[in-house]
């Protein structure tokens, strides 16, 4: 049986690129559905979800960012943003909504191919264990439960929603309380291994991560700063 067609969404309003990433992503085995702005992308990515967005910020009609806040209100799906290269405030902006990873135009499309199957790669081992082809169980540190079978991440019993990226960076920091994690170390968690992004990137995420579990608990601390070194999860 032939492995199932990964479909990527490419949200741009630049059609030379639509045209020739798509073209790119065809030729490796991708399913490809295009939009041109950010309302008639909702709007598909809504009724026809991909199993992963690339969407760029800036947008006629509705931008990137409005895009993604508005789909995370109802969804998970793996996003990576493309920014431009001196647009750092959107490109923390972006990972603080909720965006996976990002890459920088002008950008090399094997660079967008490299990220892409890597997100994919995590998310399907997430699926995988969450259909139970590889060991799976739920990891309990004192008022917080991870749910690998359900990618769901309770805290006090209160449900927090949790990107693919953010999961992991969760479990990788849970699994070990007490120990520091350097950036480093959370990227490679999260990314996988030979995948660089920067410091920033993890430092966005977390902060992210902290904020929802302090919308259910404002008291919540348990995820601790370093500084120069790292992050650890505070043990009970």
């Amino acid at each position: 049986m032939e492995p199932t067609k990964h479909t990527i969404a490419l949200v741009d309003d630049d059609r030379n690129i639509l045209t020739s990433v798509s073209m790119t992503l065809e030729a490796e085995g991708f399913g490809v559905r295009t939009y041109t702005d950010g309302e008639s992308a909702l709007a598909g990515l809504s009724s026809r979800p991909p199993d992963l967005a690339v969407l760029d910020i800036k947008m006629p009609r509705m931008d990137g960012m409005e895009l993604l806040q508005r789909l995370r209100v109802r969804s998970q799906l793996p996003v990576i943003f493309l920014t431009s290269k001196d647009e750092e405030v959107d490109q923390l902006m972006g990972l603080r909504l909720g965006a996976d990873d990002y890459i920088t135009k002008p950008f090399s499309q094997r660079l967008l191919l490299e990220r892409i199957r890597a997100l994919l790669r995590r998310n399907e081992t997430l699926r995988a264990e969450a259909a139970g082809a590889v060991p799976a169980g739920i990891l309990t540190r004192g008022e917080l439960s991870l749910d690998e079978t359900r990618h769901q991440c309770l805290w006090r019993g209160a449900d927090i929603q949790l990107t693919v990226t953010e999961f992991l960076l969760v479990k990788a920091l849970a699994s070990r309380p007490g120990l520091v994690k350097s950036r480093d170390q959370l990227i490679d968690a999260a990314y996988g291994e030979n995948i660089y992004v920067d410091d920033r990137t993890i430092d966005s995420h977390i902060k992210r991560v902290r904020k929802k579990f302090r919308q259910v608990d404002d008291s919540f601390n348990h995820i601790e700063t370093l500084y120069g070194i790292g992050y650890r999860y505070k043990e009970d």
